[in-house]
This record gives structure tokens, C-alpha cells and sequence, in this order.
């Protein structure tokens, strides 16, 4: 455990905002901050959810905390049709490692707010995700993903990136995607894993609705 004592300085957060503070009293595990000042904490850009294909609990988990860093809101990990049996029904028990994950990434990255880790649902259940903007990754000649993206660009808007198991997507799940209004989009030319691309999407939105504030 850290060990603290009164004078020391801290950053502290209750999920909404972030104070500069020092302890004024520590007691064995009590103790008592006393705010100096706020931290200024801009708004991220753009409300980001993350639909990601289960896979190895070990990517997954490094997903989760690379998702963290980049200002993901919520993350549904999602079963699909070729999502690795057993990693769905396992996933119920790793609800409380995954916040603990997210929130070392948060303190990490200095975010005043954690990310929203949903129960895991079926690609069914995600497909009706209520977001404005939803792009579904796919390498099967779908078009790039920064071109799909709305040309008008403002703070507060909502963006759903879906992203697919380690053996891909099924036509079905395609044409189920397409039929619900997800827009097919391509992050390039080579395949990624689910991580990397989780990083890749996540980062390409953030920095194109940082620009488009920039502009205004």
C-alpha cells in the first residue's frame, strides 16, 4: 500500500472533474484531502462507444486499456459468429479485472472520468447500439474509414466503431450490419489484429473531431 503523508500533493477525481489537493490528515485508511485547486479538463472531442469482438483475454484486456487511453466512453465486448467458444460466457467473470484495467489506464492518461465497461451481448444486441455515426471495420473492399466520416463535425457527437473476431466476419453478420445501417469501413490494406485496429479506429476519430473543433 502507499504510503502518505500530510503535505503531499495528489491529483484526485470523482469521475466528473479533477482537483489538484494535499492531505491534511492520514490515519491509518483514512485519509483527508484538502483541495488546492482545480485541473482543467477540456472535453474530449467526440463520444466514442467500442464494439469489440471477444478474443484472448490477454489482447482483449490490452484493448481495453489502449481503448482507455484514447477516450473511449463504453466498450461492449460483443460474441460473434466466430468469436472463440467459451470467451463469452467467460467474459462475466472478468467484469471487475476490466474496471480495475480501465481505471489504471484512466489515472495513466489523466482522464477525470472511467470508461463504461457493458455486459457482454451478442452480435445481435449490439447491431442496435442507439448512436448517430456506426462504422463497421471490415477489410473486404469497404471504403476508408476517414472518408465515411460526416463532414460536419461537432463536440457531443456519438460514433460506434464495431470491430470483428480474430477470424473475421461472416456474410451473414455483414449483410446483418449493412440491413441496421452500420457503414462498412476500411482502416487499410493489411490485416490487423483486433487490438491494433481498436487503436487505429479509435485514434483516427478522436483526431478528426479534434480537428474539426479546431476549425470552428
Amino acid at each position: 500500500m502507499l504510503r502518505v503523508e500530510p503535505g503531499q500533493q495528489f491529483e484526485i477525481s470523482d469521475n466528473h472533474g479533477a482537483w489538484l489537493a494535499e492531505i491534511a490528515e492520514a490515519r491509518g485508511e483514512r485519509v483527508v484531502f484538502r483541495v488546492i485547486e482545480p485541473i482543467e479538463s477540456p472535453p474530449f472531442p467526440v463520444r466514442l462507444t467500442l464494439v469489440a469482438a471477444l478474443v484472448k483475454f490477454e489482447r482483449f484486456e490490452w484493448m481495453i486499456e489502449k481503448a482507455t487511453e484514447l477516450g473511449v466512453e463504453r466498450i461492449l465486448p460483443m460474441a460473434a459468429a466466430r468469436t472463440e467458444k467459451g470467451l463469452f460466457e467467460a467474459s462475466r467473470k472478468r467484469a471487475a479485472r476490466w474496471r480495475r484495467i480501465a481505471r489504471e489506464a484512466s489515472q495513466q492518461s489523466r482522464r477525470t472520468s472511467l470508461p463504461e465497461i457493458l455486459p457482454s451481448a451478442g452480435f445481435e444486441s449490439c447491431l442496435a447500439t442507439p448512436v448517430a455515426y456506426r462504422f463497421f471495420m471490415d477489410e473486404c473492399g469497404a471504403p476508408p474509414f476517414l472518408s465515411l466520416l460526416p463532414p460536419s463535425r461537432t463536440a457531443g457527437d456519438q460514433v460506434a466503431i464495431m470491430l470483428g473476431p480474430e477470424g473475421g466476419w461472416t456474410d451473414p453478420e455483414r449483410q446483418s450490419a449493412a440491413a441496421a445501417g452500420w457503414m462498412a469501413a476500411s482502416l487499410g490494406p493489411l490485416i490487423l489484429r483486433a487490438e491494433t485496429a481498436a487503436a487505429a479506429a479509435l485514434a483516427a476519430a478522436g483526431n478528426a473531431w479534434l480537428a474539426a473543433k479546431s476549425l470552428q
